[in-house]
């Protein structure tokens, strides 16, 4: 378990990141008032949600490799970093629909029958629900973490000498 002490904490820093993110998208009226633009602007996400993966990665190379880490060795880590941002998703997602935004599944269902995304509001919630957001959210975690540390990991591994 010490082995993995670097992605257990990073991914309760990427869960803490997540629910702030919720927070402002709330706040900002993205949930409610501006829902028209969350499709667009939730995207932004990925913003934040690379920098702490890259920062973790870092974190790893410097304080467990000692400033050489192979791309594999940082490729390896990046799973299972994005393992436990995975795992931990439905935590987030329950915190953000029960205490965050508990309006935003009836706001976007109402919205979306509105401007005919679905025929029907019994369709809209077949979508739009906490369940449905739990396994988006699982697999989307581990597919955009796997992705992301692919990618960066090109640039923070260790150059041959």
């Amino acid at each position: 378990m010490k082995n993995l002490k670097i992605e257990l904490k990073w991914a309760i820093v990427f869960s803490v990141v997540v629910l702030l993110w919720m927070t402002l998208e709330n706040l900002s009226g993205l949930h409610d008032k501006y829902i028209d633009y969350h499709l667009y602007l939730t995207n932004l996400f990925a913003i934040p949600a690379i920098i702490v993966m890259v920062l973790a990665l870092k974190d790893k190379k410097h304080n467990f490799y000692k400033g050489q880490m192979s791309y594999r060795q940082g490729l390896t880590s990046g799973v299972i970093l994005s393992i436990f941002i995975s795992l931990l998703s439905p935590i987030t997602q329950w915190v953000t629909t029960y205490f965050i935004t508990p309006e935003y599944f009836p706001n976007v269902i109402n919205r979306s029958v509105e401007l005919g995304f679905y025929a029907t509001t019994a369709e809209a919630e077949a979508t739009f629900n906490f369940k449905n957001y739990v396994v988006q959210g699982l697999i989307g975690a581990l597919i955009m973490g796997i992705l992301t540390t692919a990618i960066a990991m090109i640039f923070i591994r260790s150059k041959r000498q």
